[in-house]
C-alpha cells in the first residue's frame, strides 16, 4: 500500500513539473516582446491621424511595435545628436527640403541606409508612391541612391484672392502676366482709397513664398545647371515690375515686417485682394481663419509672358529615412512598407494634411473629402530642383538681397552684379576647399529639370 502511495506522489509530483513546465513554456510565448520601431517626427498638424494609424498597426501586428514620437524644436541637430549618442531613432520624417537638413552630409558621415531593392521594386510601394519618379539628386537620393521616399505633397504657390474685391474693379478673370498683376493690384488699391490693398507680403520668405515661383514659371532659376555658375541676370524684369507694387501703392502697407498669421488674418478680413501662399492655406482659411465674409478663389501662378516655361518648386512630404544604426533593419522596412500602404496615405490625404504624391493616388482619393485643398491639385509643371551647391556665401542671402531690392527700390543691376559676383566666387572658393562640387547637367531642361545626366565635377 505504501509503494502504490509513493508511486501515486511521483507521478503527481511529475504531472505537476509537466502542467508547470508547459505554463511557463506558456507565459514565455505570451511575453514575447514585440520588436520596437521607433520614429521621430517634426510634423505637429497630422499627430491625431499619425496615432491612430501607429494604434491601429500595433494592436494588429504580434512581432512589431511602432513607437512614434514628436521632436519640434531644433529638429536636424536634435538627429545628428540623436545618432552621435548612440541613441539614434530607427526612422525618422523629414519633408523635401526641409529646414537645416543637409542630405549630403548625413549620407557622407555613414549616418544613413540606402532603400533596398526590393522595397523599391515593389508592386504596391511603386503604386502608392511614384518612387521612381520622385528620385531627386541632394533630396532625398545622393549618387542616384534613394535614402528616403516621400508619399505626399504639398502645392507649388498658387496665387489667392478675394473674388469680391476683384469684381469691384472690374476683374473677372485673375492675371495671366506679372505685369498684368501688378497694374491689377495698383487699381484695386487706388479703389480701395485706404479702405483695402491690391496684395501683401509678410515678414518671413517674402521673394520665396509667391514671387520666385513666378520666375521660375517663367523658366528662370537662380543656378545654370548647364554651365555649373550662378546666374541671376534673368531676375531683372521681375525685379523692375515687383518694385512697382511698392512704388505705386499696391501693398498692404507695413505688411513686409508683420508675421505670416497677423496676414492671414488681414486676408481672411478683405483687407488686401490678393496672397500667395502653398497648399497649406486650406486649412487656413477653413478653420484657423475662417473665410465667410466673401468669396475666394484660388488660381495658379501667371508669369512673364503668360506662358509656362519652367518648373514650379512643389514639397514632396511624409519621406521616411533610416538612421544605419538602427538594429530592427527589417521591422523597420516593414513599417516603412505600411506607412507608405494605400490605406494610410488614402486616409491622410482625405483627412486634408496633404495632396496626393503619385498617379495612382490621386485617382483613388475621394477629392470631395478635402475641401478646399482640392483647388490646390497638383499641376504638370510642378516639381523639385536638383540640389545647387552649398556655398559659403558672405553677406546676404540671394532671395534677401532681392526682396531688399525690391522694397527700396534700388538699382536692379547693381544687386544682379554683387549676387552673381558674390556667389560665385564662394562656389570657385568651396569647389577649391572640397567642401562642395559644380553641378552640371549638359541636357537641362527647366520643365523636367530632374531628367537630364548630372555631372559632379571637382573643377
Amino acid at each position: 500500500m505504501k509503494k502504490i502511495v509513493l508511486i501515486a506522489m511521483l507521478i503527481a509530483c511529475t504531472l505537476s513539473l509537466v502542467f508547470a513546465s508547459g505554463s511557463q513554456e506558456a507565459a514565455a510565448t505570451t511575453k514575447t516582446e514585440k520588436t520596437v520601431v521607433e520614429i521621430w517626427t517634426n510634423d505637429r498638424h497630422d499627430a491625431e491621424y499619425m496615432s491612430k494609424v501607429v494604434e491601429d498597426f500595433n494592436n494588429s501586428n504580434d512581432k512589431i511595435e511602432i513607437k512614434l514620437t514628436t521632436i519640434v524644436e531644433d529638429y536636424p541637430n536634435m538627429l545628428v545628436m540623436s545618432y552621435t549618442s548612440g541613441n539614434a531613432p530607427d526612422l525618422f520624417y523629414m519633408n523635401a527640403r526641409g529646414t537645416g537638413f543637409d542630405l549630403q552630409t548625413f549620407v557622407k558621415s555613414g549616418m544613413l541606409e540606402a532603400y533596398p531593392e526590393s522595397l523599391l521594386k515593389d508592386p504596391e510601394f511603386e503604386k502608392v508612391t511614384d518612387a521612381s519618379k520622385h528620385i531627386v539628386e541632394g533630396i532625398n537620393a545622393i549618387d542616384g541612391k534613394p535614402y528616403g521616399i516621400y508619399n505626399v505633397m504639398r502645392s507649388g504657390t498658387r496665387m489667392i484672392y478675394n473674388v469680391d474685391l476683384l469684381k469691384k474693379s472690374g476683374y473677372t478673370e485673375f492675371p495671366k502676366t506679372l505685369e498684368e498683376l501688378v497694374d491689377m493690384t495698383i487699381q484695386i488699391s487706388k479703389d480701395g482709397n485706404g479702405e483695402y490693398y491690391g496684395i501683401s507680403t509678410c515678414a518671413s520668405a517674402q521673394f520665396e513664398r509667391w514671387l520666385e515661383g513666378i520666375i521660375n514659371k517663367s523658366g528662370i532659376y537662380h543656378y545654370d545647371y548647364k554651365n555649373g555658375v550662378f546666374n541671376f541676370d534673368g531676375y531683372k524684369e521681375a525685379m523692375l515690375l515687383a518694385q512697382r507694387f511698392f512704388k505705386e501703392g499696391a501693398m498692404f502697407p507695413g505688411s513686409n515686417t508683420q508675421g505670416v498669421d497677423a496676414m492671414r488674418a488681414q486676408f481672411a478680413n478683405g483687407t488686401f485682394a490678393t496672397w500667395g501662399n502653398a497648399s497649406q492655406e486650406a486649412g487656413v482659411f477653413t478653420d484657423q481663419f475662417p473665410i465667410k465674409d466673401f468669396e475666394w478663389a484660388v488660381t495658379e501662378l501667371p508669369s512673364l509672358d503668360g506662358t509656362t516655361k519652367g518648373t514650379v518648386d512643389s514639397r514632396p512630404q511624409k519621406g521616411l529615412f533610416m538612421f544605419s544604426s538602427s538594429k530592427n533593419k527589417d521591422a523597420a522596412w516593414e513599417v516603412v512598407k505600411y506607412l507608405n500602404s494605400e490605406s494610410v496615405v488614402k486616409g491622410y490625404v482625405e483627412k486634408g494634411y496633404a495632396l496626393p504624391l503619385s498617379i495612382y493616388m490621386q485617382s483613388v482619393v475621394d477629392m470631395s473629402k478635402i475641401g478646399r485643398l482640392a483647388d490646390f491639385a497638383p499641376v504638370s509643371y510642378e516639381g523639385l530642383y536638383p540640389s545647387v551647391p552649398a556655398v559659403s556665401v558672405a553677406g546676404d542671402s540671394y532671395a534677401k538681397a532681392i526682396w531688399n531690392c525690391i522694397v527700396s527700390g534700388t538699382d536692379v543691376d547693381k544687386c544682379i552684379a554683387d549676387l552673381n559676383k558674390r556667389y560665385n566666387e564662394a562656389l570657385e572658393k568651396d569647389i577649391k576647399l572640397g567642401k562642395v562640387k559644380r553641378v552640371v547637367i549638359a541636357n537641362y531642361d527647366p520643365l523636367n529639370p530632374n531628367a537630364g545626366e548630372i555631372s559632379y565635377l571637382s573643377k
